[in-house]
C-alpha cells in the first residue's frame, strides 16, 4: 500500500492535512475587551443596586421612624415595615414580567441565563428586600441579572460565540464586585469545570473569566471600599488547641447548618400550598418581623454589617444572647428563601456562623474568638452552599490571618464528611432538596 508523501515545496499539501489549531494567545487577547465590559458593567450594577437599597433602607429605618415619632427598631415598626415590603415585593412577583425570576428556592449562583425583561423586576424585588430589613444578600439577583444583561447584548454583538463564555463572564464579574477580589470567582469558576470534560489549560479556561472578576472588584473598591474585615484580633502563631478547636467548631457549626438544610423542603412546600405571591410574600413578611422582634435588629438584613457589630462586642453579649441570636437569623433565612423573596444566603450564613462561634466562645473562653467565628462561617457555609472553595475563601477572608489557612484547611475536612451526600440550601423545581 502506497504511503502518503509529506508536503514539499513541489508537492503541495494533501487534503487530508489538518490546519495548525489557534495559539492560546489569539485565542485569549479577543476575549479581554468583553471581559473588562462585562466585569465593569457588573460592578456598577452591583454598586446602582446596593445604593438604591441604602436609599431606601435609611427612608424606611430613620426618616420615616422619625417622622412619625416611632422607634426605629421597635417590635411593632419591625413587624410593619417587613410586612409591607412583604406586600410589595408580592405585587413585583405578581405582576412584573417574568415573576421577577423563577422560584429563588431553585436558584444557586448562576444557573442560565434569564430573558432581559426579567432583570428589572428581579433588581427592584431585591432592593425592597434589603432595604426593608429581609434576611438575604444581594448576590442571586445580582448575579443572576448580570449573567441576563451580558448573555443577551453579547449574543447579540457576538452570535458566534457560546453562551456559556457570557454566562461565566457575568458571574465572574459579579463575584469580583460583591467581594471586592477576583479570587472568589477563579474558586467559583474552578469548581465549576472541575466536573467538566478538559478543555485545555485550567488556566487558559478561566483567563476571560478572571479579567472580568478582576474588572468588577476594581470597580466596586476604586468606588465604595467593601470589606469583609470583621476586626477581629489577628492569630499569627496557631498552636495545636487552636486546631482542634477549629476541627470541633467547624463540624458542629456544619451540623446546626444541616439542621435548617432538612427543614428547608418543608418550610417552602407550607408557603406554596398558599399559592398566589400575594398570601406567601405578606405572610412571609409578617414572620419575619416577629422574628425580627423577637431576635432584635441584628437579626435583620443581609447581615454584613451586623457580623461587624457582633464582632465589636465580643464579651458584651452572652452566651444565650449570642445563640438567640444564630437560631432567629437562621430561622430568618429559611424563611425568607421559602417564601419567595429574592436574594442570596451566602451574607446572612457569615452571621449565623459568627453568632454560633461567638457562643462557643463565650461558653469556652480559652478558644480564640478568631478560630471560634472563622471555623463557625466556614461549617455553615459548607453545610448550606456546598461551595467548598467559597466557603474557604469567606472564611479566610473573615479570620483575617494568613496563618488561619492552613487550620481552616483542615477543619474543613471533617465538616465537610458530615454535610456531603446531605441537602444544601437550594431546591429542584419539584422544591425536593438538592444534595
Amino acid at each position: 500500500m502506497a504511503t502518503e508523501r509529506p508536503p514539499t515545496p513541489e508537492t503541495p499539501p494533501t487534503p487530508s492535512a489538518t490546519p495548525a489549531p489557534e495559539t492560546p494567545l489569539r485565542v485569549l487577547l479577543p476575549q479581554i475587551l468583553p471581559a473588562l465590559v462585562v466585569g465593569v458593567g457588573s460592578g456598577l450594577l452591583f454598586l446602582g443596586i446596593s445604593e438604591l437599597a441604602d436609599q431606601l433602607q435609611e427612608l424606611m429605618w430613620n426618616d420615616l421612624p422619625d417622622a412619625l415619632g416611632v422607634g426605629h427598631y421597635s417590635s411593632l415598626w419591625m413587624i410593619a415595615v417587613l410586612t409591607a415590603t412583604g406586600i410589595a415585593v408580592g405585587l413585583i412577583v405578581w405582576k412584573a414580567p417574568g415573576h421577577a425570576s423563577p422560584d429563588p428556592a431553585t436558584e444557586g449562583l448562576g444557573g442560565p441565563p434569564l430573558p432581559p425583561v426579567v432583570v428589572p423586576g428581579l433588581l427592584a424585588a431585591s432592593a425592597l428586600a434589603l432595604a426593608g430589613g429581609v434576611s438575604l444578600g444581594p448576590e442571586s439577583p445580582t448575579i443572576g441579572s448580570a449573567v441576563a444583561l451580558a448573555f443577551w447584548l453579547g449574543h447579540r454583538a457576538f452570535p458566534a460565540v457560546p453562551g456559556a463564555f457570557w454566562v461565566a463572564l457575568g458571574v465572574a464579574g459579579t463575584l469580583g464586585a460583591l467581594f471586592g477580589t477576583p479570587i472568589a470567582a477563579a474558586l467559583v469558576i474552578s469548581e465549576a469545570l472541575a466536573s467538566k470534560p478538559s478543555r485545555g489549560s485550567l488556566w487558559d479556561q478561566i483567563f476571560a473569566p478572571l479579567v472580568a472578576a478582576g474588572a468588577g472588584a476594581m470597580t466596586t473598591q476604586l468606588a465604595s471600599s467593601p470589606s469583609f474585615d470583621m476586626g477581629l484580633p489577628p492569630l499569627n502563631n496557631p498552636g495545636y488547641e487552636d486546631v482542634l478547636a477549629a476541627l470541633v467548631l467547624a463540624t458542629l457549626a456544619a451540623v446546626f447548618g444541616l439542621l435548617a438544610c432538612y427543614v428547608y423542603p418543608h418550610l417552602h412546600r407550607a408557603f406554596t400550598r398558599l399559592g398566589h405571591p400575594m398570601l406567601v410574600l405578606p405572610l412571609g413578611g409578617l414572620v419575619l418581623g416577629l422574628l425580627g422582634a423577637l431576635g432584635g435588629h441584628l437579626t435583620l438584613f443581609k447581615g454584613l454589617h451586623e457580623t461587624q457589630e457582633i464582632v465589636a462586642g465580643i464579651g458584651t453579649l452572652g452566651s444565650g444572647e449570642l445563640a438567640k441570636l444564630a437560631v432567629v437569623k437562621l430561622a430568618a433565612l429559611l424563611v425568607a428563601g421559602s417564601c419567595g423573596f429574592r436574594g442570596g444566603r451566602v451574607f446572612p450564613a457569615v452571621f449565623v456562623g459568627a453568632a454560633f462561634g461567638l457562643c462557643a466562645q463565650a461558653l469556652v473562653t480559652e478558644i480564640n474568638p478568631t478560630v471560634a467565628v472563622s471555623a463557625a462561617v466556614l461549617g455553615v457555609l459548607l453545610a448550606t452552599t456546598r461551595q467548598g472553595w467559597v466557603s474557604l475563601f469567606v472564611a479566610a477572608v473573615v479570620a483575617a490571618s494568613p496563618a488561619m489557612i492552613a487550620v481552616l484547611c483542615l477543619a474543613s475536612l471533617p465538616a465537610w464528611l458530615v454535610v456531603t451526600g446531605r441537602p444544601f440550601l437550594q431546591l429542584d423545581e419539584d422544591g425536593r432538596a438538592l444534595r
